[in-house]
């Protein structure tokens, strides 16, 4: 057996550098690595990046959490087809990604964490940055990623990276298994040399082979479906990462049934389909949500059933669900009949079982109608310039119809009150051209995620729609987006504070506390008045600060036609927000208060948990 002696970091490297999509000849499955270098990482992985940066491109950002952020977004813009790794020094350095591999474990988005860990040696013990437990002399920092790793190792000598990482692999690209991988990778275990297998080298082509339903698990969702005369689909992610698109509107067109859309899921029918009726759920539509309450037969496709959908499990209740994942886990949920499988295949499959059902005349008409209406209505209340402070719905108008592309253009957005509004208002006709992060709803996630998904589409002009509160969270990227020449167009929405939280708040009963600046603790000159278009300029943007709709539109055509990242803030009224559309969503309030709105609050509460199905 030929070998090649390299130390453990170079292996690691050349074997991701190797590593390709389909064949051969395919696209490299890993687009590059993301690295912030300090004592655990940089003579290490550090030396073996710089030997390979030619075929595996390393990228510097300026805050951990968002590389990775951008990492995961560049996964989910590629429909998990790709992916990015990670490298950190041992200490905050590491710990700063934990927040991005929750965000990827919860929306099962692939991302490769290597973050650097303590001497295997001890000799050293405690270096610089080692967290130490007196009770366990295993434990380091990089244990905090365990409950959010798919899959976890340590590298304690050079040779288990011989069966670490071809499992490492094997979880991120499995679609039952997909998310964040960590392998914790000791500063002394890095420089170790080992004489490896050539084989080691030149690794098989990375093949998905989609996972195709049991037979019986179809039979069984088919009955129950021929029995339907009111059935609608919850479409997911998973219908997106299956590329199962064409086949659900196949489906769709052929049995007559109603596609309402989840966060993930939004893009998986055009929004002007006849059958499209829109978001579901607390976030959701009022023609996806009326139809739900109607339905006897839900199909879950490739959705993880999160309570934003469910309405708390208030929502379809009464209805028979079918789940069709190719995650056990999630196919499984909430006492559903399960059909185990990739969704383009299950879904053909179910077709194929109902050659000649359809579901109801009437129940058709009403889903067209539904879907008209709330097609209407969200033409209107994006098509409103308000004269004053204008709020979220109306300028997701002016984004939309300036950008006036619902083929080619992305919208990225995570967290607050915009992705409520998104979920209800954006308009989109492919998958993909809605990129919002809410599995995890993550602030910060925003600027970053932007960079992940214009390095997946370079081509296609990527909108951030951001918060000044998730803005002030994580804004450094922008500096990134100029460096790398990934140039986005970000419209900051300045509601001074927390106004998703402040409206929740009080409806909850409570008094405006904590959330807008103006009901923050305050000292000496007050709440600060901040300019964001002077702050994206010293990042290195073009920016400007507009006041209305029609000033939002003219910025926003400079924007499409700068050449760089161009920043664009406009002032936002916190208090308003879509009425229409909506569900019940279960928010805890409290049993004892000495505030009257806060006893009636929960009387509300308990009233509306009667609503939940058991």
């Amino acid at each position: 057996m030929k070998t090649i002696r390299l130390t453990m970091a170079q292996a690691l490297v050349r074997h991701l550098a190797a590593l390709r999509v389909g064949d051969a000849n395919g696209e490299r499955l890993f687009a590059g690595v993301w690295a912030i270098f300090g004592h655990g990482n940089v003579a290490g992985i550090g030396e073996a990046l710089y030997a390979h940066r030619d075929e595996l491109p390393t990228y510097r950002a300026h805050n951990e959490q968002a590389m990775a952020h951008a990492a995961i977004a560049f996964a989910k813009a590629t429909m998990r087809r790709r992916m990015m790794a990670c490298t950190t020094s041992i200490g905050p350095g590491a710990t700063n990604l934990v927040t991005a591999a929750a965000t990827a474990h919860v929306n099962r988005l692939p991302v490769l964490f290597l973050p650097g860990d303590v001497f295997a040696s001890r000799a050293p013990d405690p270096v610089l940055q080692q967290v130490e437990d007196f009770a366990d002399g295993t434990v380091s920092a990089n244990d905090c990623f365990k409950p959010v790793s798919r899959y976890f190792d340590r590298i304690a000598h050079p040779e288990q990276l011989l069966t670490a990482l071809p499992r490492a692999i094997h979880v991120l690209t499995d679609a039952a298994l997909c998310g964040p991988v960590t392998l914790a990778l000791p500063q002394d275990v890095q420089t170790m040399a080992f004489d490896w297998p050539e084989a080691f080298f030149a690794p098989a082509p990375i093949r998905r082979a989609p996972m195709p339903p049991a037979e019986e698990d179809v039979a069984a969702a088919a009955e129950a479906i021929r029995r339907a005369r009111r059935p609608m689909i919850v479409a997911g992610g998973g219908a997106l990462y299956a590329l199962a698109t064409d086949t659900l509107r196949t489906f769709v067109e052929t049995h007559g049934v109603p596609v309402a859309e989840t966060q993930a899921g939004k893009g998986a029918l055009p929004w002007d389909h006849a059958m499209q009726v829109g978001a579901i759920g607390v976030t959701g539509s009022p023609a996806a949500n009326a139809l739900a309450k109607d339905a006897d037969v839900v199909i879950a496709l490739g959705t993880r059933l999160q309570d934003f959908t469910t309405g708390s499990h208030s929502l379809f209740g009464q209805a028979r669900l079918v789940a069709v994942n190719v995650n056990p886990f999630d196919a499984l949920k909430w006492r559903a009949l399960a059909v185990r499988g990739d969704a383009r295949l299950a879904l053909a499959a179910l077709s194929r079982a109902l050659a000649g059902w359809r579901a109801a005349d009437a129940w058709q008409r009403d889903a067209a109608s539904h879907g008209q209406r709330w097609r209407d209505e969200v033409a209107r209340i994006t098509g409103e310039r308000a004269p004053e402070l204008p709020y979220d719905g109306e300028v997701i108008g002016a984004v939309q119809r300036q950008l006036r592309s619902t083929h080619d253009d992305i919208v990225v957005c995570a967290a607050g009150t915009l992705p409520g509004e998104l979920h209800k208002l954006w308009r989109t006709a492919v998958p993909g051209g809605y990129h919002v992060e809410y599995g995890y709803s993550c602030m910060g996630y925003e600027i970053a995620g932007g960079i992940g998904v214009k390095m997946a589409h370079p081509g296609r002009e990527v909108v951030v729609m951001v918060g000044d509160g998730s803005y002030l969270m994580l804004n450094s990227e922008i500096a990134t987006s100029v460096m790398l020449g990934r140039k986005l167009i970000v419209v900051v929405l300045d509601n001074r504070g927390y106004g998703c939280i402040n409206r929740l708040q009080q409806a909850v009963g409570g008094e405006p506390f904590n959330n807008l600046f103006a009901d923050c603790a305050q000292a000496g000159p007050g709440a600060p008045d901040i300019d964001y278009a002077a702050h994206a300029k010293s990042l290195g943007a073009l920016a400007e600060h507009v006041r209305t709709i029609p000033e939002l539109e003219a910025a926003l055509a400079r924007a499409r036609a700068a050449d760089r990242t161009y920043v664009v803030a406009i002032d936002t009224d916190p208090a308003r927000s879509t009425e229409a559309g909506g569900w019940w969503w279960e928010v805890a309030v409290p049993a004892v208060s000495g505030r009257a709105e806060v006893r009636a609050a929960r009387e509300r509460y308990e009233a509306d948990r009667k609503k939940q199905t058991p």
